[in-house]
């Protein structure tokens, strides 16, 4: 025990002294200070061991302390122990050994396969979107700590064979044993690509590793071969970012050679490298559109602002996250890793997309955030304002799409969920992606389904009347006559759940057709059926196709 403890405190050691290297010329640290603070927590750690009553498990207090200790910088400064540096490692190279599924958690507890991936192990192996996994090599999932520890479980050197106890919803034989082997999953950060019918191009990047440039440069090239093609969607909705050359990379396929995309400067303002365009632009004149809502961060935030920093092209969705820190990943003893922000990102007008201030908190220990009226104006390369203080903000907004409460009940319930769940069970197979729709015998059999459910929804005409109840009896209107006509309005407005359905038809169908499709299709396909409903992409679609709507909004003095 005590050499366990003896390494993790190295570890320790070697987290702050990297954190001293980087801050070394920074006036508000001292050396001295850090160094007395370091032989105190010495201190505790050792007296601890030889002391306290009941056994400690060392290498659980060290990391706590060591999670409890990043958890005052920022959110992306992480420490990854040897037994999970992986999770790092794959963000960066795009690969690494398992099954090929995403695991989420199940909203009453537990685990959930979602999505196994088209032709990968889970799917191989006859492993379903909404088995619950109940057991990973005889350990009970129950005790597993979320996901997290799930996925490492289920990871592993690929050629081992890893068995999973699930059960299956709707099935009479509900518990199934099934053993996969794991191989080195690919994980592909561009699932789509293609030119529809109106000449629209559209690419779906879902993050940016080693593969994601050449991979977007060899769908452009691709769709330019389409004489059709009137102009390029870009999707960064969902986008967390990644690694930093893919992004210049990528901006660099529109831009001239040499173009500055991104600058990098540290703790004292001093610029530490400068990022630009290293190749001659394969569609230099082709109309762009980018998609961004409220998750595209980091590297996806880098394409889109430079290039609406350089008028090379229109913005459309929702104001983008805000991360404006660069992380480097440093090498810790015994195969553990440090994730460390290490500088600040500023685009090509100069301005710091960074929206949350770690550095400064509220009484509560939240980061501060720049009002909007605080944040200062900046300039593209046309004249067009944009500021700093959070994101980029598109220049042209697509307004939240609201659910009704209905709808919203029918997802929050999982009662769209669990009905996919028994269609799949009922229907092993279906259309081809480009023939199969949601026709009215599987909406009349939803509603059947959803009728002894006793959804509970709020009712905004319920809610009404009971507003006049309580307004008229605070007003000092309550009467017979009044009682009764509202007891009268009630009974004229009582809801009935299949007028619900059917009002609300067109958006359960929508529903309907995203859900029972995971369970049938590759990527590629839930991705372009997903396109039919977008209203993103139908607002994207629209700057790109009317003429001239691209050049005015690039041209112009003013967002």
């Amino acid at each position: 025990m005590f050499n366990n403890m003896k390494k993790l405190l190295y570890t320790v050691l070697a987290i702050c002294a990297a954190g001293l290297l980087i801050c070394a010329s920074a006036a508000k640290y001292n050396k001295t200070e850090i160094l007395r603070n370091l032989n105190l927590f010495n201190s505790v750690v050792k007296e601890l061991h030889s002391g306290y009553v009941d056994t400690l498990d060392s290498e659980e207090l060290i990391e706590f302390a060591i999670d409890a200790m990043l958890s005052r910088v920022d959110p992306y400064t992480e420490y990854y122990p040897a037994n999970n540096r992986e999770a790092l490692t794959s963000i960066s190279t795009g690969q690494y050994g398992g099954i090929g599924a995403v695991i989420q958690q199940r909203r009453e507890g537990g685990a959930i396969i979602y999505q196994p991936v088209f032709g990968e192990p889970a799917w191989q192996s006859g492993l379903r979107h909404g088995d619950i996994i109940l057991k990973i090599d005889g350990k009970d999932v129950s005790s597993m700590k979320g996901t997290d520890e799930v996925s490492r479980n289920l990871r592993g050197t690929p050629g081992t064979t890893v068995h999973v106890e699930i059960r299956r919803p709707f099935d009479p034989d509900s518990i199934k044993h099934i053993d996969v082997v794991r191989r080195t999953i690919h994980q592909n950060p561009l699932p789509y690509y293609g030119v529809d019918s109106t000449g629209m191009g559209y690419i779906c990047l879902k993050t940016f590793n080693e593969n994601s440039a050449n991979l977007v440069r060899d769908a452009v090239l691709d769709m330019m071969k389409n004489p059709d093609l009137r102009g390029l969607v870009l999707d960064l909705r969902n986008n967390g970012g990644g690694v930093i050359d893919g992004a210049v990379d990528i901006a660099g396929l529109f831009v001239p050679k040499g173009t500055e995309v991104v600058r990098t400067r540290g703790t004292d303002g001093r610029v530490l490298k400068v990022y630009r365009t290293a190749a001659k632009p394969i569609a230099p004149d082709l109309p762009l559109v980018i998609l961004t809502n409220r998750n595209t961060a980091s590297a996806s935030e880098i394409v889109a602002g430079s290039l609406q920093d350089l008028d090379r092209a229109v913005i459309v969705g929702e104001r983008s996250f805000g991360k404006g820190l660069v992380q480097t990943s440093r090498q810790l003893p015994d195969g553990a890793l440090l994730k460390l922000t290490m500088a600040r990102y500023y685009i090509p007008s100069g301005r710091l997309i960074q929206a949350l201030d770690y550095s400064h908190r509220d009484a509560d220990g939240r980061p501060t955030r720049t009002p909007d009226s605080l944040t200062n104006v900046f300039a593209t390369s046309k004249g067009r304002e944009v500021r700093d203080g959070g994101g980029i903000t598109p220049d042209v907004t697509v307004s939240d799409t609201t659910f009704s409460m209905l709808e919203y009940a029918l997802e929050e319930q999982n009662v769209v969920y669990d009905y996919a769940n028994r269609f799949r069970q009922t229907n092993p197979s279906i259309a081809d992606a480009d023939a199969w729709e949601v026709t009215d015998s599987v909406f009349n059999d939803f509603k059947t389904f959803v009728k002894p459910k006793n959804l509970i929804y709020d009712k905004m005409t319920e809610r009404g009347i009971k507003y006049l109840r309580e307004a008229s009896r605070a007003e000092g209107m309550e009467s017979d006559s009044v009682t009764a006509l509202l007891d009268r309005l009630g009974e004229l407005l009582q809801h009935n759940i299949d007028n619900d359905l059917e009002f609300n038809r067109t958006d359960i169908l929508r529903l309907l057709d995203a859900e029972i499709s995971q369970r049938y299709y590759p990527e590629a396909d839930l991705i372009r059926r997903s396109l039919r409903y977008d209203a993103d992409v139908d607002s994207a679609r629209a700057v790109l196709l009317t003429p001239g709507r691209v050049e005015g909004i690039l041209n112009s003095s003013k967002k």
